[in-house]
């Protein structure tokens, strides 16, 4: 008997989460359509490591989609004036490194591609634990999203698929992220996950970087990260 095969596309920025979200898409499914943005951010070396863990995981297809970073700027990612703040995880409200609605954006495409390729699943590595505040990676919001994805696209009106946005991270802590990418076989120095790096190597002092030692600290596994 003729078995489907199950497709999923993966949000893939080239971090830490994302990369262990790939990973595990890649065990629970058979075909990976990887996609990355460009969308101004200030470094590029979070698209390097995303093309050589796309291909390394065995996505069928990544696409690195170049967005207009006018629609992406008060964001200290995108904006060159606007400073990316150090020591300060876990502050007071919504930090200068949020990106105006990038998860809807990304979300967005990733469903457009997903009824494009009859996906069923979309796979986001967003964390509601360990992470810096941004109101689009919270259950609420992906929860709402899934609804709306199911009224809008005409596969899923008409009754032939079923949109899941999986988010397999989004309650775990950093440090069980690691060992779930370990157990995966990540190899955590081909990731990035700071927000101001320095040709291609972390700051060390950023809101994701402290709180990607802490993870590894309590991981108990070495931090393969490579520092400024």
């Amino acid at each position: 008997m003729f078995k489907q095969k199950k497709k999923a596309v993966v949000l893939l920025s080239g971090g830490i989460d994302s990369t262990t979200c790939m990973a595990v898409a890649a065990s629970e499914t058979d075909e990976i359509y990887a996609l990355s943005f460009d969308y101004g951010q200030k470094h590029s070396a979070e698209l390097e490591f995303a093309r050589f863990n796309a291909e390394n995981f065995g996505a069928t297809v990544h696409r690195i989609l170049k967005l207009d970073n006018i629609f992406f700027q008060n964001s200290a990612l995108t904006n060159k004036d606007i400073a990316v703040p150090k020591y300060s995880p876990y502050s007071a409200g919504i930090p200068a490194t949020y990106v105006p609605a990038r998860n809807t954006v990304f979300l967005s495409y990733a469903l457009s591609w997903a009824e494009t390729v009859r996906a069923e699943a979309i796979y986001i590595g967003v964390n509601s634990i360990d992470y810096s505040g941004y109101p689009d990676c919270r259950p609420e919001f992906i929860s709402a999203f899934e609804k709306m994805a199911n009224l809008a696209v005409k596969e899923a009106v008409e009754g032939r698929i079923s949109i899941k946005i999986k988010t397999p991270l989004i309650s775990m802590t950093k440090a069980e992220i690691i060992r779930k990418g370990k157990e995966l076989g990540i190899d955590y120095s081909k990731t990035i996950s700071c927000y101001n790096p320095s040709e291609g190597r972390a700051c060390g002092c950023c809101d994701s970087c402290i709180i990607r030692k802490k993870g590894f600290e309590k991981s108990g596994f070495a931090d393969e990260t490579i520092y400024v």
